[in-house]
């Protein structure tokens, strides 16, 4: 024990922490024990000098705009990593390469385009993940989240999106929060898998009052139960005009099959008979002819 009473203990991981703070901080950032918090201090790129026993870095509220793969992967113990508010574009891929053990990752409010299988597939331990507020985002590939097995929240609520693939989220086998809200769901048939996927999962949907189709117009703000109703309906009951036109020509082929098997035959039969009534008369001539 201290002469204070406090156990040795305490005292060291006070020391620690001191320490972490006057040594390796990053200028206009403040340092604590394996932290590191650089929020709103309008930094233009990704600070220098960070302690490479970091584990939670907080970049919030800044103007970052690119995430720099090498500096990073100096940073191999980092589990928590908070960029919202930045303006990273959709230059990602192989960034995080060398941030295996990230547990938390937040890049809402950002400029993010797509994300491909490359953007987040090598954070293998990666367990919440936030890439809301990208109003520019577009495109989440099939299998972008196939590595991330452990993924529990996910949320890519109020961005551009207007489709997203089954399986893209149906295969992760611990998610238990998927944030929808607030996107330009295009409601076709090809969307009506990954509604009623919604309607039986046990993922929980935050917002889901405000998950609605944005398009076509007839069903635009129509909400999920509602939805999967309608795309029932006129997916799986109704005809559009190309099933007319397939019907028409598998029907007209079937009658021109039918047709040209119905000639063959005559043309057989017929060769047939003339065949057989030149055998009966040859016949008939033998006979003659012997008599």
């Amino acid at each position: 024990m201290s002469p204070s009473g406090r156990p040795w203990s305490l005292s060291l991981v006070f020391l620690l922490g001191m320490a972490s703070e006057g040594i390796n901080c990053p200028s206009r950032c403040s340092c604590q024990y394996l932290e590191v918090n650089c929020t709103g201090q309008q930094l233009q790129e990704f600070p220098v000098d960070i302690p490479l026993d970091t584990r939670q870095l907080i970049l919030a509220a800044n103007n970052v705009s690119y995430l720099p793969a090498v500096e990073l992967s100096f940073l191999a113990d980092l589990v928590y990593l908070d960029c919202r508010k930045n303006l990273l574009g959709d230059d990602l891929d192989f960034t995080f390469i060398g941030v295996a053990k990230l547990v938390y990752l937040d890049l809402s409010f950002n400029n993010l385009t797509q994300v491909t299988f490359s953007t987040f597939s090598h954070l293998l331990s990666l367990v919440v993940l936030k890439i809301s507020d990208n109003p520019n985002l577009v495109a989440i590939e099939k299998d972008a989240f196939a590595n991330n097995t452990w993924l529990r929240h996910l949320d890519v609520s109020r961005t551009g999106l207007t489709f997203l693939d089954t399986s893209t989220v149906r295969d992760l086998p611990n998610l238990r929060l998927l944030g929808l809200s607030d996107n330009l769901w295009h409601c076709n048939c090809s969307f009506l898998d990954f509604v009623t996927w919604m309607m039986e999962s046990d993922v929980h949907f935050p917002d889901a009052d405000n998950i609605t189709c944005y398009t076509p117009a007839g069903l635009r703000a129509l909400r999920m139960p509602a939805a999967e109703a309608q795309l029932h309906f006129s997916c799986l009951t109704q005809l559009y005009k190309q099933d007319y036109i397939f019907l028409c020509l598998v029907g007209f082929c079937i009658f021109l099959a039918g047709t040209m098997a119905a000639w063959l035959a005559g043309v057989c039969a017929v060769i047939y008979e003339a065949h057989a009534s030149k055998g009966e008369e040859e016949e008939e001539e033998e006979e003659e002819d012997t008599a």
